[in-house]
């Protein structure tokens, strides 16, 4: 991979500096290209770039700067959804039947033409490769056996799609923002996936070109997947077939750098143009830099661990009530989280409909310790955390490491990188995990259905929540959960989302920490770099540079 890789590297640019950023050497920097944005990013959470099977942070955001869906979100109000591929779209009286007119003369990247067939296609393998963002769209009623009928093309220009139920209009639009929506190439990944070589395991007719679209791309949006080296670098290239208006940069990399000070010194001498994981010492430092310009966003997402069900000791009522008290919550604003995030011990982020303020727990460890005893715990016992070896998470763990030893409880911290951590958490093979969730899309039901929704909790469930990651069988919240998205009453829609949170926040196995800020540090070459109120909406394509 290597080899071709630079081959293809000497085809992108005779830039000689450019090809010193990509090589991945940590200590080989040059000066960034005038046609380039180059941020530095802990991108190791990539799993795949097939976006019917993303699931995480850092790919929402490369997946919505190059693939299109039939509708996104208004960046001036995110609170709207425009359309993106669809010209207009009808809902039928009985609120059942969703009908979208595509706009005219759209291509993808590899001048195919973008037809219905090709929105048809996307929600059928989606739903069919039953990865783990399919069940926002089997929420709809969509299964394998009847996706061809339910999300078909009517002609070249329409595409109709029908729910199971009559849903909140602005629920089902605003699902349809989120990733797994996005529209793929049916063209050019069915040629891919019959290339393949043919294995046992493999069988192009029920892959959909997964394999090839875990590194591949098969997207119409501004910039095209160029290259993703897993751990190092993501390299977009300026699409120029988009149908909106054109990036203003040939190209945008994304390369792999963890640290706080090693992105800040980068940033320092201009050899990265953007730092996205500073802790907040540094960005206070950059902040005071000449040539150098800082921005921030509130975002939609929330810093969390979670305890496994399965374990006996964490599965006890008064065991997941003590993690709550022995978290130093003031400690951790005051100095991991200062200006990066606020304390918020609930699971709807601010902002969103019916989401609560509250924040009833402290550290108290005497409190703890009277509810360990309760549990027949009162000399501790040994458990282990799954962390992600980055920041804030990394102090975050150690911070609670401490105080849980006040209580009697040893913990084990087990690092690894993005993707490690979460294999793991989403096999269920966990203690307690410790990330971080962002919405898929503008509407509570995304967290309230993760956090509270799992119909099946066998090991075979197909609604891979995080209630069913933790092996929380939370039944009669699934069932509130489900009726929320029913109700047309905006009013009493938020008061179910109220009392959903309330009820998690007594007996719920996830701990609250924060909802974050995301902060960036940039170059005052770049202009118009703006950060969104979600990841999938850190758009890069309106950006340039003197």
């Amino acid at each position: 991979m290597m080899n071709s890789f630079n081959k293809r590297l000497k085809l992108m640019t005779t830039s000689a500096a450019l090809a010193l950023i990509l090589a991945g050497a940590p200590q080989a920097y040059a000066a960034t290209p005038a046609d380039t944005l180059v941020l530095a990013w802990a991108i190791d959470d990539i799993i795949t770039l097939d976006p019917g099977e993303a699931f995480e942070i850092s790919t929402a955001e490369v997946t919505a700067n190059t693939y299109s869906k039939l509708v996104a979100l208004d960046p001036a109000d995110t609170s709207k959804v425009i359309g993106d591929l669809a010209e207009s779209w009808t809902i039928s009286d009985d609120g059942l039947t969703y009908t979208f007119k595509l706009k005219s003369g759209l291509k993808f990247a590899s001048g195919n033409p973008i037809t219905a067939a090709d929105v048809a296609y996307s929600f059928e393998r989606a739903v069919k490769l039953d990865k783990s963002p399919a069940f926002l769209l089997t929420q709809f009623g969509l299964t394998g056996d009847n996706v061809t009928e339910k999300a078909k093309a009517t002609d070249d220009t329409t595409f109709v799609l029908t729910v199971d139920k009559a849903y909140a209009p602005s629920f089902v639009l605003n699902v349809l923002t989120s990733t797994v929506a996005s529209v793929v190439d049916k063209v050019l990944v069915t040629e891919k996936a019959k290339a393949m070589t043919p294995t046992a395991e493999y069988k192009y007719d029920t892959d959909f070109g997964n394999e090839f679209l875990k590194t591949g791309y098969a997207g119409s949006g501004p910039f095209k997947i160029r290259e993703w080296r897993a751990n190092e670098v993501v390299v977009l290239e300026r699409n120029d077939n988009f149908y909106g208006e054109k990036a203003k940069l040939a190209r945008v990399i994304y390369r792999y750098m963890k640290e706080s000070a090693g992105q800040r010194l980068a940033l320092e001498n201009g050899d990265i143009d953007v730092a996205r994981n500073l802790e907040p010492g540094d960005f206070e430092a950059v902040s005071k830099k000449e040539g150098i310009a800082t921005t921030s966003a509130p975002k939609g997402t929330l810093y969390y661990f979670s305890l496994n069900q399965k374990n006996p000791n964490l599965a006890k009522p008064e065991v997941i009530e003590a993690f709550k008290y022995l978290v130093d919550y003031d400690a951790l604003g005051e100095t991991l989280i200062k200006g990066i995030g606020s304390i918020h011990q609930t699971f709807l982020p601010s902002g969103q409909l019916g989401a609560l303020e509250d924040k009833p727990y402290k550290l108290d460890v005497a409190k703890a310790k009277e509810l360990l005893a309760k549990a027949g715990l009162a000399d501790g016992f040994t458990v282990t955390m799954d962390v992600r070896n980055t920041q804030p998470v990394t102090g975050i763990a150690e911070n609670v490491q401490q105080t849980l030893a006040q209580a009697g409880i040893k913990l084990e911290i087990i690092p690894g990188d993005g993707k490690q951590t979460l294999t793991k958490f989403r096999a269920r093979q966990h203690d307690i995990y410790i990330g971080q969730w962002g919405s898929d899309y503008f509407d509570p039901n995304s967290n309230a259905e993760t956090f509270t929704f799992n119909p099946d909790n066998s090991d075979e469930g197909k609604n891979k929540t995080l209630a069913w990651r933790n092996a929380w069988d939370p039944t009669e919240l699934s069932a509130k959960t489900a009726a929320a998205l029913l109700e047309k009453d905006t009013a009493k829609r938020a008061a179910i989302y109220e009392d959903l949170q309330k009820q998690v926040l007594a007996t719920g196995p996830f701990v609250m920490i924060f909802q974050q800020t995301e902060i960036a540090g940039y170059s005052d070459k770049v202009k118009d770099y703006k950060l969104g109120p979600s990841f999938d909406t850190n758009f890069v394509y309106t950006v340039s540079k003197d």
